[in-house]
C-alpha cells in the first residue's frame, strides 16, 4: 500500500492490476483507517481513470456474496444518488415496469443517499424481504423476473471502508461506484449519475466490465435519473462503442415538468407514490417513470428505440403486469400471502 500511496501522491495513474491489488488490501486487518483514507483522497485528488474504477469494482465484487447461476439477459437500473433533488424512488418504480415488460431485473440498492427515502426503505415498507440468501435471490429472479439486492447485505465486508468514507465527510469514488458493484452477472445496465463530467468515464467503465449494452445518464438539473425538466445527457455502450446523445422528453410526446414536481417523502409516502404509478395514475410521477423505464427497456434490447421502449413501459403499467411483478416479489420474498393495500 505504501508503494501505491506514493504513486498516487505523485499524480500517477494505476493499472487495473495495481488498483485491483490495492483494493483487495483494503480488506486486510493490517491496513489502518488512515491508509484507507489516504487511498481514497489520493484517487480523488489525482482523478480516477476508467481502469482504476473498474479495478476497484472487480475487487469489491470478488468480496461480495456469491451468485452462481447464469440467468440470461439480466439487467440493473440504478443511480448513484447524490443529486440533491429528493425525488421519489424513480429507478425502483421503473424496475417493476421494466420487469413487467419481460426483462429480468436484478435491482441493486441501498438506504437513502440523496432522496429522503432509499430503494431499500420503500421496498421494506411495502413488505419485501431485503436479506434473502443468494440462492433464494436467484430463485426469485428466475421465478418472478425481478429480485432486490440490498447493498449492505450482499457486500458485508465493506463496513469498515464505508465507515472511513463517512468519517471523511467528502465525496470519494465510493460515493459513485455502488451501481457498478452488483454481484449478479449483468448483460445490460442503465446507470444514472449526478456528475455530468463523469458520464462518458462511467460508460468506459461499464464497457471494461463487459456489459453488452449499457446507458449512463445525467438528467436535466443534474439528476441521476432521466428528467422531464429538459435536456438529458446519455452515453450509450453498444458493440464495443460509446455514443453520446442528448434527449428531450418532448421528443417522445412527454410533458415538461420541473424536478420539484417529482419530490418524494418518507418511506410510507414514496411507497404510496410507487403504487399509484403502478396502478396507472397519470401525472409527472408516471411520465418520469415512463421515460426512465423506456430507456431501460431500450438498454436491455427489448425495444429498438427509446420511443418503442416508452410504449412498452406504458403497456407494462396499463396491463397490470408491473403491479403483478411487485406483488409476486412480495409473496416470494416473504413466502406468505401478504397483499398490497
Amino acid at each position: 500500500m505504501k508503494h501505491i500511496l506514493q504513486h498516487l501522491s505523485e499524480g500517477k495513474s494505476l493499472s487495473f492490476e495495481q488498483i485491483n491489488s490495492a483494493s483487495e488490501s483494503l480488506f486486510s486487518k493490517e491496513i489502518t483507517d488512515s491508509e484507507i483514507a489516504a487511498f481514497l483522497i489520493g484517487l480523488k485528488m489525482k482523478g480516477e481513470t476508467a481502469e482504476e474504477i473498474a479495478g476497484i469494482t472487480a475487487a469489491l465484487r470478488a468480496r461480495s456474496l456469491k451468485f452462481s447461476r447464469e440467468i440470461p439477459n439480466v439487467m440493473d437500473n440504478c443511480g448513484t444518488g447524490g443529486d440533491g433533488v429528493k425525488s421519489f424512488n424513480i429507478s425502483t418504480t421503473s424496475a417493476f415496469v421494466i420487469a413487467g415488460a419481460g426483462i429480468p431485473v436484478a435491482k441493486h440498492g441501498n438506504r437513502s443517499i440523496s432522496s429522503k427515502t432509499g430503494s431499500s426503505d420503500v421496498l421494506e415498507h411495502i413488505g419485501i424481504n431485503l436479506t434473502a440468501s443468494p440462492e433464494k435471490t436467484e430463485e426469485i429472479l428466475e421465478k418472478v423476473g425481478i429480485a432486490f439486492l440490498f447493498a449492505p447485505h450482499v457486500h458485508p465486508q465493506l463496513r469498515r471502508i464505508m465507515k472511513v468514507r463517512n468519517d471523511l465527510r467528502i465525496p470519494t469514488i465510493f460515493n459513485l461506484i455502488g451501481p457498478l458493484t452488483n454481484p449478479v452477472e449483468l448483460e445490460a445496465q442503465l446507470l444514472g449519475i449526478y456528475r455530468r463530467d463523469m458520464v462518458v468515464l462511467f460508460a468506459e467503465v461499464l464497457k471494461k466490465l463487459g456489459r453488452k449494452r449499457a446507458i449512463v445518464i445525467n438528467g436535466a438539473g443534474y439528476m441521476d435519473e432521466a428528467s422531464l425538466q429538459g435536456e438529458n445527457y446519455l452515453a450509450i455502450v453498444e458493440n464495443g462503442m460509446i455514443t453520446e446523445k442528448i434527449l428531450h422528453p418532448e421528443e417522445f410526446g412527454l410533458s415538461i415538468f420541473s424536478n420539484d414536481s417529482i419530490r418524494g417523502g418518507d418511506a410510507k409516502e414514496n411507497a404510496h407514490i410507487l403504487l399509484r404509478v403502478l396502478r396507472g395514475e397519470k401525472g409527472p410521477y408516471r411520465e418520469t417513470v415512463l421515460l426512465n423505464a423506456g430507456i431501460g427497456i431500450f438498454t436491455a434490447g427489448k425495444a429498438n428505440s427509446i420511443q418503442k421502449g416508452i410504449k412498452l413501459a406504458k403497456e407494462s403499467i396499463d396491463s397490470g403486469s408491473a403491479l403483478d411483478k411487485l406483488q409476486e416479489l412480495i409473496t416470494e420474498s416473504q413466502k406468505n400471502q401478504r397483499k398490497v393495500m
